[in-house]
C-alpha cells in the first residue's frame, strides 16, 4: 500500500482536491424525472454554484460562512429534509412568506401570480403521451414556464395559507402535477441548501435516441 501511495501520490492528490472542489465550490447535477418541465429535461445536466449561499465544510453540511442569500425565482439543488436525497427545484417562497395555492394558483403575501400564454402539448407518459398545459407564471418580478396536467385531480392543488418558518424555504417543480416538492416533503431548512444551479452544461435527448440537444448546451437558468 505504500508503494502504490508514493507511486501514485500525484493522481491521489488530484482526486483528494477534485473532490474538495466538487462538494465545496462547483459540482454538476443530472437531471434524472420530468418534475422541471418544461424548463429542465431529463438528460439535462446542470452546473451548480455551491458558493452562491454558503461555504460549507467539504462532505458536510456545516456552515462555515454564508456567502449569498436565496432568491424567489432560483433553481436550488439541496437535499430532501425526508430521506435526504438530492433534489433540484424552485425556490418560490422565502423565510417569513405566507404562501397559498388555489386551483394551481400561487399566492404569495396576498399577491396573486398572473398566468399566461397557454400552451397545450403532449407530454411523455410511461409508453405514450399525455396532454400538458404550459403557462407563463410571473410574480414579485419573475417568470417562468409552469406545466399543469388538467386531467389529473390532485389534493396538492390547493394548500394554505402557511407561512414559511425562519431560515427555511419553499419550493416547487416547475411541472406542477408532477413533483415530490414542499408540498410532500415539506419546508427545507438553509443547511440542506446545496447550491444554485446556474444553467445547462450540456444535454441529450435520453427518452429517445440519446442525440445532444446543442440548442439547450450553456443555456441560462437565470431570470
Amino acid at each position: 500500500m505504500k508503494n502504490f501511495i508514493r507511486a501514485n501520490k500525484g493522481f491521489i492528490a488530484f482526486m483528494l482536491l477534485f473532490g474538495v472542489f466538487r462538494t465545496a465550490v462547483a459540482d454538476w447535477n443530472p437531471i434524472p424525472s420530468s418534475s422541471m418541465r418544461p424548463n429542465l429535461l431529463e438528460g439535462d445536466v446542470v452546473f451548480v454554484n455551491r458558493l452562491a449561499f454558503d461555504l460549507k465544510v467539504p462532505l458536510t453540511d456545516t456552515i462555515v460562512t454564508r456567502t449569498g442569500e436565496p432568491q424567489r425565482g432560483d433553481v436550488v439543488t439541496f437535499s430532501s429534509p425526508k430521506d435526504g436525497t438530492r433534489l433540484i427545484k424552485r425556490l418560490v417562497a422565502l423565510p417569513g412568506d405566507v404562501v397559498e395555492m388555489r386551483n394551481e394558483m400561487l399566492i404569495i403575501n396576498g399577491q396573486h401570480a398572473q398566468y399566461d400564454a397557454v400552451q397545450q402539448v403532449m407530454e411523455p407518459a410511461g409508453k405514450g403521451e399525455v396532454p400538458a398545459m404550459r403557462i407563463s407564471e410571473r410574480l414579485d418580478g419573475h417568470a417562468r414556464r409552469v406545466q399543469f396536467f388538467p386531467q389529473i385531480d390532485s389534493p396538492a392543488r390547493n394548500f394554505g395559507p402557511v407561512t414559511v418558518p425562519p431560515d427555511q424555504y419553499m419550493m416547487l417543480g416547475d411541472n406542477r402535477d408532477n413533483s415530490a416538492d414542499s408540498r410532500y416533503i415539506g419546508f427545507v431548512p438553509r443547511k440542506l441548501l446545496i447550491g444554485r444551479a446556474e444553467r445547462v452544461l450540456v444535454s441529450a435527448d435520453t427518452l429517445g435516441n440519446w442525440h445532444p440537444r446543442f440548442d439547450r448546451f450553456g443555456m441560462s437558468l437565470r431570470d
